[in-house]
Parts: C-alpha cells; structure tokens; sequence
C-alpha cells in the first residue's frame, strides 16, 4: 500500500544531512545535488551558446532537461524561474534535490531503496529528451542512468535456451548516436529514433518506440527481446517472455517512468543496409493554397506502400513572412535513387499542379546507420505539444478533409504540424505481438504533432495559455477529421490530456494498473500521465 504522501523538505521524516551522506558512502560518492541548467551554468563560470542548445550537453547535467520550461516552477509563487542569464540565484524550480549517479545497478538499488525508506519522490532520467517533463520533479531523489554505458553484440541470443537470432543489449545510458556506429562496425541495424540523444534502453521502447525503420521492422516494443530492471521494491528482475513476463508485456508500450529503472535492454538487431534519403523543401503563400498541398500529400501517401519508407513531412508558418513551409524527408530502405525519385514524383507533380512551389529537392544514398540520427540536437527551448495517431481509414477515405485541417490549424494561430509516416508496413502486422502497444498504432497511418512554444521573457501568467492551446484551440480542429476516440503516443503527447488512461493506453490500463500494483505497490515510479499518476496531485507528493 502506497503511503498517502512524499517526504519533502522540512517534514519529520525527510532524511538528515548524515543519512544523505551515507547513501553517499555506500555508492562511492556518486550522489550529487542538483540544480536547474540555468545556475548550473552560472555556477561554472558560463555556458556557450553551443553547449546551451546542445542535448549532448544538457544530457551530461543532471538538473537540466532538454525543454527549459520542464526545469520551472511556473505554479509557485512567485515563480520559480532559472534561466541562462540569472545571476545565481535561482531557486530549485522543478528540478530533484539530489541525484545518484548510477554506474551499475547496485547504485540503482540502493537509491531506491533509500527513496523508500524515507518515503521520497523519485525521477528518473536517461538523458532528458522528454516531452512531458517525466525525467524530473521537485524536491526528489533523481536516478540517473548516464552512466550505464554497456553495449555487447550477440549473433545467437538465449532466452530459456531457445535462440532470439542476433541482438544488442545496451544499457540505459547509451545514445543512439553511439548505438548506431556501434552497430554498424558489427555489420547490423537496430530499431531506433532520429534524435541524437535518446536512449533505447529507456522511456523510448516503454513508449512504443517509433522510428525511421518501423514501417520496414515494426516498433522498438515490437523488437525488444529482455530488460534488466529494478522496481519498485528495489530488487533487480530479468524480464522477458519466460520470467515475470507480466511486466515484460507492461514495459513494451506502457508508458515511461511507471515501472522501475531499466539497467539494459535486449533488441533484435538485422543486417545493415543502404537506402535512400529523399529530402524536398515545398513553398506556399497562403493557408488555403497550403492546405490543398497537404491535402494532395494524404492522397498520394499510400503511393510509397511497396518500398516501406518512413517519412517526416514537417509544416511550419513563418512567422515574418507568413510564408507555409513544407519539409518531406523520406528514408527509403533498400532502393536505388532511381526508384525512389520515381515513388516521390506523382507528389510533387501533384503539389506543383495545385499551388505549390517545389523550392529544393536532394537524394542522397548512404548506409542506414549513417542516416536516421543525428549527432546533436538544438535544444533548450519552451514548448507544450499535442498529437494524435491518424488511421490509416482517414487518409484513404478523407484526405481532402486532411487538407481542410491544416488550413483551420493555421488560420487558428499553429506555427508547426509535425507529421510522421511511421506506422503501416510492419507495425500494422504485429498487431498479433501481445504487448501494451496501444491498439491505434496497429491501424494509424500517421503520427501527427503539434508544437507550441514561447520564449523565456514571457510572463509565467501566459504559460498555461501555451500548456492548453491543444486541447482547446487545436484538438478540437484535429477530432473533425479523426474523431475522438484516436490514441496518442504518449511520449509525444499533451501532459494535460484529460482521458489520458485511454487516449495514452487504450483498453490496456486496467490490466497495466494491475501489474504496476504487483512490481510497485508503494507507487514509487508516478510521472505525469502514467500507470496509478491518477491517485496522485500533479506533483506526485499527496494522494487525491
């Protein structure tokens, strides 16, 4: 049974500067405070522009996120806001008081136990790209897994003495763009996201995990193998098919930060290969004419289906100019440029015949490894976003209708609809894999984000206006094409969303929230939007 709060400072039960000091001692002195980026950098004499935006950075820093606004605390009063210009002193914000700087997972286990013992909230962060603030809360212990940094390469992997075929088990610190190397030195491929600094051995596969590569091999839930993991109850699991294979069903698309530490994860991997990137810039001068491009896109969207590409069509409006911008980056798996020029060009005769200006156009061929991630990512910003699985029904039966809700979005204030052609191909046939995977994503087409951000000098009364801009301004626009019952990949996805039990899980809570009580019943792991978050205020220290 849960207790019905979390020990913050000043309370009777909240460790002594001498208990702080043995959890020290007994993980060799890996326990660090912790404060926001804003005075971490203050703190070391300055940060340069290049090491403020940079996740790489940000990742090797325990208080900061990769969102400045995660590191806040717009609620407080007054606001407690740190921010690159301060001149020391900040207040805590949103960020944990102490860390553990994990290099194995005894240091896990005796974080957690400690948690427990004093009855602490608990954070966990691999490397801080996270959407929803997850990775962090006030006045909590945070477990960082930056360290764990194993990777071994197996061609005949065991699980209850039957083979798995050739895998990768990575630990929950590595980068994928140091996986992605590392996998092609040994001739091989893993499923894995686009951003430099994510971890697939972290909140990505919990997620559901989609990737460049899924339409071609299915989701990372789909392709993970085992984990290594301590709950709740601070002991160390293997998890997979033969052993407590409940949790091994909850941790493939359940959501992030509900179910333990994960130490490692197990991933198929299969043989490297090259592939075309096809990248095409389109120009449109006003919302009507836009929409008809976006509008010819869903109908020539299902013209790609035999050679399995994933695909990033991006829809931003310039601000200055007003202009509408549509980036199409396509990753085509095992084609000849030839080919793929051939598959884009129906689109951009299309595009080019209903208004559209097609501004640049490049194709270039290299290994796979070399091209679904990036080495860096331009961080440190302030946004809310929102998304929605669309079905793959909509874009057959409905496309000018598509069309129609990228002009509403526009005309409505959005800057960027981010779409992603990451569904279909295989992840619609593992629908017979038996994981948490939300069901939505085995018949969704696409998946579409909305962006909102705002700029560090704002007012913190204007915050929430951004936080809500999707549910009452954009959804509303987005539900008139796909209804209201679409899911939502809950790593990129609204923190505020209402049914978040079914827009974030789909039929698949009840069962979750059973097993969360069984692997931790003290609800040590609670984040926003998560299994049991529910019972808890939205700082996760009282029980409602």
């Amino acid at each position: 049974m849960a207790p019905a709060y979390k020990s913050a400072p000043g309370d009777a039960g909240f460790p002594s500067d001498d208990a702080w000091g043995a959890l020290n001692a007994s993980i060799s002195g890996r326990l660090v405070t912790v404060v926001p980026s804003g005075q971490f950098c203050k703190d070391r004499g300055g940060c340069t522009d290049a090491e403020w935006t940079s996740s790489v950075f940000r990742a090797n820093v325990p208080g900061a996120m990769n969102q400045l606004n995660w590191e806040q605390n717009f609620e407080s009063d007054p606001a407690q806001i740190c921010l690159r210009n301060t001149t020391g002193n900040c207040e805590q914000g949103n960020v944990p008081l102490y860390a553990v700087l994990a290099s194995s997972a005894d240091d896990v286990k005796a974080g957690i136990a400690f948690a427990q013992t004093y009855n602490l909230r608990v954070a966990v962060k691999a490397s801080g790209h996270d959407y929803l603030g997850r990775s962090t809360a006030r006045d909590s212990l945070l477990i960082s897994t930056h360290l764990l940094q194993d990777i071994s390469f197996s061609e005949d992997y065991q699980i209850g003495n039957q083979s798995q075929g050739s895998a990768v088990t990575v630990g929950s610190g590595v980068f994928l763009n140091k996986l992605y190397p590392a996998a092609k030195a040994e001739g091989k491929i893993v499923i894995g996201g686009t951003a430099g600094t994510v971890i697939a051995a972290g909140g990505y596969v919990q997620g559901a995990g989609h990737s460049a590569l899924s339409p071609l091999l299915g989701l990372a839930a789909d392709n993970v193998l085992q984990f290594q993991v301590v709950t709740g109850n601070a002991e160390v699991v293997t998890v997979d098919e033969t052993q407590n294979s409940d949790l091994f069903w909850a941790l493939r698309g359940g959501g992030a930060g509900s179910w333990g530490v994960i130490i490692s994860a197990t991933f198929r991997t299969f043989p490297t290969f090259n592939g075309i990137v096809s990248s095409v810039l389109v120009h449109s001068n006003d919302s009507t004419t836009f929409g008809n491009v976006m509008a010819v896109h869903a109908k020539h969207i299902f013209d790609l289906d035999d050679l399995r590409p994933a695909q990033y069509f991006y829809a931003r409006r310039n601000a200055t100019s007003n202009q509408f911008n549509l980036i199409i980056a396509t990753f085509f798996p095992n084609v000849s440029a030839e080919a793929a020029t051939s598959a884009m060009q129906p689109l951009l005769d299309d595009i080019v015949a209903n208004g559209g200006t097609i501004g640049s156009q490049s194709v270039q061929e290299a290994n796979f490894d070399d091209t679904v991630t990036t080495q860096d990512d331009v961080v440190a910003q302030n946004l809310a976003m929102g998304s929605r699985l669309f079905p793959e029904a909509v874009y057959r039966n409905s496309p000018d209708a598509i069309g129609q809700m990228y002009t509403k979005l526009f005309d409505a204030g959005s800057n960027s609809v981010l779409g992603h052609l990451v569904a279909g191909g295989q992840v619609t046939e593992n629908a017979d894999i038996d994981s948490a995977v939300h069901p939505a994503w085995r018949s969704a087409k696409t998946h579409m984000i909305l962006v909102n951000q705002w700029q560090d000098n704002i007012d913190a009364s204007l915050v929430p206006s951004f936080q809500t801009e999707f549910q009452t301004i954009q959804l509303p626009i987005m539900e008139e094409v796909i209804g209201s019952d679409a899911g939502s990949y809950s790593n990129e996805a609204d923190l505020t969303e209402p049914n978040f039990q079914t827009t974030f899980y789909g039929p698949n809570y009840d069962k979750l929230s059973t097993i969360k009580s069984k692997y931790d019943p003290a609800d040590v792991f609670i984040v926003a939007g998560g299994i049991g978050s529910e019972r808890w205020d939205a700082d996760g220290f009282c029980k409602i």
